[in-house]
């Protein structure tokens, strides 16, 4: 299949791998642009930038998609699927309709709970028991559209947010690299009969975590293990 993926953290290069490892064609890829980082405050470009200059995948950084520049030159890319892992940015309705089978986006949360930024960095902040992806197709609502296949794990109090996502990226079979099985069913239209709405009653929606959520609150009383 000829797919555009767009995604812009580690989490997304990732499954940027996977596909590319499945043999399918990533005609072009879709990130955020550079953004300055460090100390010296120099340009830093996402990981998913990284490895697509890597493989030599022509690539594309606009701040925004709503431009009907934007729409053309994407449509020249004729694309069957639309992959989209944590990309960061609103992708307009007629650019969703642009694949010739459809647009499917990667959630890192068991949908609809944590729907928006940062669902894995708040399913631990929460305490929540459970971590997993959703796939789901995408529609103009926020992480909104009717949910393909869902993949969960425990979720220890003593993990961290880099252990989590390398257990949602490699362990589940939807997305073992052997298979990348989502192609498989898309291509045998498995899907036609078997995505179901969100329950809108159980959602949250939040913002990407912010620094205030950091601070130690040294005057309050928590329980703490050592």
């Amino acid at each position: 299949m000829r797919i555009i993926f767009a995604g812009t953290p580690e989490f997304a290069a990732r499954h940027l791998e996977i596909v590319l490892e499945s043999g399918h064609e990533i005609v072009c890829a879709l990130t955020q642009p550079d953004r300055k980082s460090g100390r010296g405050k120099r340009l830093k470009p996402s990981p998913v930038k990284q490895l697509a200059e890597k493989e030599k995948i022509p690539l594309m950084q606009p701040k925004s998609l709503a431009s009907d520049e934007i729409l053309k030159d994407l449509e020249t890319f004729k694309p069957d699927l639309m992959l989209v892992v944590a990309y960061g940015l609103l992708i307009p309705k007629n650019i969703l309709e642009i694949p010739k089978i459809d647009c499917i986006n990667v959630h890192a949360s068991v949908l609809p709970r944590w729907r928006g930024a940062s669902p894995m960095e708040y399913s631990i902040l929460n305490g929540d028991k459970k971590v997993g992806v959703s796939y789901m197709q995408m529609s103009e609502g926020l992480d909104e559209g009717p949910i393909y296949e869902v993949h969960d794990c425990d979720l220890s109090p003593k993990d961290k947010l880099e252990e989590v996502e390398e257990n949602t990226s490699f362990t589940h079979p939807f997305l073992k690299k052997e298979n990348f099985s989502f192609s498989r069913k898309f291509k045998n239209n498995c899907y036609r009969y078997k995505e179901w709405a969100q329950k809108n009653q159980c959602q949250k929606r939040k913002d990407y975590v912010k620094k205030s959520l950091h601070y130690i609150f040294w005057s309050k009383n928590f329980p703490v293990s050592l």
